[in-house]
């Protein structure tokens, strides 16, 4: 949604990267850009000169003057009112000193209050609570019919005591719901009720008389983020005609400007609560302001990444494999099969890769990952024997061509799998050993740091040159072979091998044949 927005505010920071000092016209300019890529994301006027005022006033001050890199610190100025706007901080939903809790999703028709209704309900019951999802949106076709399906794929309960489709009193059933819920001692109960297409007095009049019968904790605002700055219009008629406490993003997936994600909170004063942003009941969460200000600003949201992670992969796996790689044993097809079921269900591949720091240059290669590759591979691993996934070194022509029959693929792809599982299992006896030469630069990997004295030159024609002495050439010697022992199982020119030379930095192998011809 915000990939536009992400390419112009990623230029404009460019341009003032390499500076040493940032004149007064350097910072006009760059306010201008900024101005016309927030007003090209659709954002609400007033949330633009307010911001582009912020940024201009704070980037001239002696601070950022006297700064060792200026661009830098006008980076993290616009990173904080962009925090700012979109609310400040997290608010978790408050829950009543005496269950049940109540929450009235409100908003118009479209925006998606059914679906995200068993999103919440499905999230809640990762919370430890018991929701119940009621049914008071009786105007809608089908409404009723719909909620109770999601309800079920969500395993919440439902009530909805009647038919809809023009039939029943929502208010009524919104009283008798949460008696029900009381009774069948439900924590949370989340009603669903009707919109419009536009606002009207008889929306607001029915969502009105809904609050006043059970007395909402929340009422939560769900709004299409892919309308644009109409979002604002609708949020505050909303808010002057019912009230509301939080809000909700629906669409975030979209293809839309994004404006309304950057707008609703500040003109509204009240905070974006919780984002959607997929058709899956999964993908809903908690909107963090600082996660979606340093995505937008291509630095990634490692933390999301991780606490996704961490839900989906087995800790006593992760432990089990670790313990195995310590103690000498190879990294198998197994433990490879294993490792990629878990990374799917963290999501799709360019969803994973889209939350790494700086991947807004490579968009084009992430959105044309096809995520099919892993399917592929999953199917030929599981063709394998047990014998064969745990020693592919059997694996000789007629066994690969069995598994490329069983799997559907060719023999040439089973070839590329086993290469590039070889490739990872290198990978893994280097780390076991104690470091990775194959990745310099990187913090916590490789070997320490050798002294110039240790370090050896090369000759004219590429080859180490040998001292004189012949006592320091045996020195050479008895360094070269400790060093090689370090690496067991790993020959010379290996590119993770024991010589230490520096190979260029590769995907891991899960996601190799991921990208298309050329994609690094």
């Amino acid at each position: 949604m915000f990939n536009t927005l992400q390419d112009r505010l990623s230029a404009t920071f460019k341009g003032l990267r390499g500076k040493g000092r940032l004149s007064d016209s350097d910072i006009d300019a760059a306010a201008r850009e900024l101005r016309v890529a927030l007003l090209e994301a659709d954002v609400a006027l007033p949330v633009v000169r307010e911001f582009v005022a912020a940024v201009r006033e704070r980037a001239k001050s002696p601070e950022v003057q006297q700064s060792v890199n200026p661009a830098q610190r006008v980076l993290d100025i616009v990173n904080e009112e962009l925090i700012a706007i979109l609310g400040g901080e997290a608010r978790r939903i408050r829950l009543a000193k005496t269950p049940p809790t109540v929450i009235m999703l409100a908003g118009l028709q479209g925006a998606g209050k059914t679906t995200l209704a068993g999103k919440l309900a499905r999230w809640l019951r990762g919370q430890g609570h018991q929701p119940l999802l009621v049914a008071c949106d009786l105007q809608r076709p089908n409404a009723v019919n719909q909620l109770q399906i999601v309800a079920e794929r969500a395993g919440s309960a439902f009530f909805g005591p009647e038919p809809g489709n023009g039939v029943g009193d929502p208010v009524d059933v919104a009283r008798r719901a949460v008696a029900y819920a009381r009774e069948k001692q439900h924590d949370v109960v989340v009603v669903d009720t009707a919109g419009r297409l536009g606002i009207d007095a008889e929306l607001m009049q029915q969502a009105a008389d809904i609050r006043d019968a059970v007395k909402p904790d929340e009422t939560l605002f769900v709004v299409d983020a892919m309308i644009g700055q109409d979002a604002v219009v609708t949020a505050q008629a909303f808010l002057d005609g019912v009230g509301f406490d939080g809000v909700v993003l629906t669409k975030l997936d979209g293809d839309a400007r994004g404006g309304a994600a950057l707008s609703v909170a500040k003109v509204t004063g009240r905070q974006v609560m919780f984002a959607s942003n997929g058709e899956k009941l999964d993908d809903f969460d908690v909107f963090h302001p600082d996660r979606m200000a340093s995505r937008i600003l291509d630095l990634g949201d490692l933390q999301t990444l991780l606490e996704g992670a961490a839900k989906v992969f087995d800790q006593q796996q992760q432990e089990d494999l670790t313990n195995k790689f310590l103690s000498g044993q190879d990294f198998t097809l197994e433990d490879f099969l294993g490792q990629m079921q878990q990374l799917r269900k963290m999501g799709s591949m360019s969803k994973i890769f889209g939350m790494l720091p700086g991947m807004g240059q490579f968009r084009e290669q992430i959105e044309s990952i096809d995520e099919r590759e892993l399917d592929r591979t999953q199917a030929m691993i599981q063709s394998m024997t047990p014998a064969e996934r745990r020693d592919p070194k059997i694996l000789n022509g007629s066994r690969r061509a069995r598994i490329a029959r069983g799997s559907g693929s060719s023999v040439s792809a089973v070839n590329d799998l086993i290469q590039r599982f070889t490739e990872a299992q290198k990978m893994m006896r280097s780390m076991a050993s104690g470091g990775m030469p194959g990745m310099p630069g990187m913090p916590g990997f490789g070997k320490k740091s050798r002294g110039k004295a240790q370090q050896q030159k090369k000759g004219k024609g590429g080859k180490q040159s040998r001292s004189g002495n012949p006592a320091k050439r045996a020195l050479e010697a008895q360094q070269a072979a400790q060093r090689a022992a370090q690496a067991p199982g790993l020959g010379a020119g290996s590119p993770f091998g024991g010589d230490g030379a520096a190979a260029p930095f590769e995907l891991p192998a899960e996601f190799k044949g991921l990208l298309p011809p050329g994609g690094r």
